[in-house]
């Protein structure tokens, strides 16, 4: 399969947010598009959240003290704003003018799972929510579903009020198992897509938690996102960015960061990128979050400088939001 996006019809643009002067950000956590096509982009940085136009036109910051670290975003259909900060412990819900509504979790407090680092590999056993939360994903009905995380192994499912339903998984590689539980989304039938990212795959479960399948052909999915044709749309880390200590790629010649595409029936239609050469438009060196706007529009951030760059990896301009435009 080809890496290049413009097989697939795809443009790339990894300069398109216009910052204002004096802003910037060291790497993209997340990004999310509301039912205006505004773009909302969660960065690791002095300014977290900022929103743009689709042209890339700076239109406001939200006030970013309440963030330990962005790691996550999502906004509902109501336009609601979901904030996920993994070293705060928490999930929080605002009104999309950017009031806080409720949080989940407590800050700074992380539940009890025997981690004793954001190393998943440290936890000893399933805990309640949180240990540096991942992501979130709204169901159909408006139950929320967050993925827990680096130093967790669940899944947890909230009424749309923020009351725990239950919670699901445990530390591993079998079925209902996880080994970062990384990224989530919800079909339009209420099946819930978990990326989970160490073990390589994405698994199906519905929406009370029973398994029902694994996908792999996957190189660490960090998010997956179903756009509104029903095409799924999968941002991988690959294995040159982000690895574990005393850990190594399946083969020499393993991927780097792509991202990927299914149609609805979960068939391979496009896959780009590979991180071949990581700093350049259309390629990548450690994709994190995905989006697809209304018209297509696919924007993909990175955490370029966690994953590797301040190692010197990746050059500190290394791009961390791509926009990839349908020609």
């Amino acid at each position: 399969m080809t890496t290049n996006c413009r097989a697939f019809g795809y443009e790339a643009n990894d300069r398109w947010a216009r910052l204002p002067p004096g802003f910037g950000w060291q790497e993209v956590a997340a990004v999310a598009t509301d039912s205006r096509d505004r773009v909302f982009v969660f960065g690791r940085g002095p300014h977290p959240l900022l929103v743009f136009d689709r042209d890339g036109a700076f239109i406001e910051e939200w006030d970013g003290t309440t963030f330990a670290r962005p790691h996550g975003i999502t906004i509902g259909p109501d336009d609601a704003v979901y904030c996920t900060d993994d070293c705060g412990h928490t999930v929080r819900k605002f009104s999309p003018h950017g009031e806080l509504v409720f949080t989940l979790g407590t800050h700074g407090k992380p539940s009890d799972t025997g981690a004793t680092s954001i190393d998943f590999r440290t936890i000893t056993h399933p805990g309640p929510p949180f240990h540096y939360p991942t992501n979130l994903a709204i169901g159909p009905d408006g139950a929320l579903y967050v993925t827990d995380g680096y130093g967790n192994a669940r899944v947890h499912k909230f009424a749309p009020d923020g009351r725990l339903l239950f919670s699901w998984g445990e530390p591993g590689t079998g079925p209902g198992q996880f080994r970062v539980p990384h990224g989530i989304a919800i079909g339009p039938d209420g099946t819930v897509y978990v990326a989970d990212r160490e073990n390589s795959r994405i698994q199906l479960f519905g929406p009370n938690g029973e398994f029902l399948a694994e996908w792999t052909d996957l190189a660490r999915p960090s998010q997956v996102f179903i756009d509104r044709t029903g095409r799924f749309f999968v941002a991988e880390l690959g294995y040159r960015a982000g690895m574990w200590p005393g850990t190594s790629p399946p083969t020499p010649d393993a991927t780097g960061g792509r991202v990927s595409v299914f149609d609805a029936e979960r068939n391979l239609v496009a896959r780009w990128g590979g991180g071949a050469s990581p700093t350049a438009p259309g390629d990548f060196f450690a994709p994190h979050d995905i989006c697809v706007d209304s018209r297509g529009a696919v924007y993909v951030s990175e955490v370029t400088w966690s994953a590797g760059g301040s190692r010197g990896l990746v050059p500190p301009d290394c791009h961390a939001l791509q926009k990839f435009v349908p020609e």
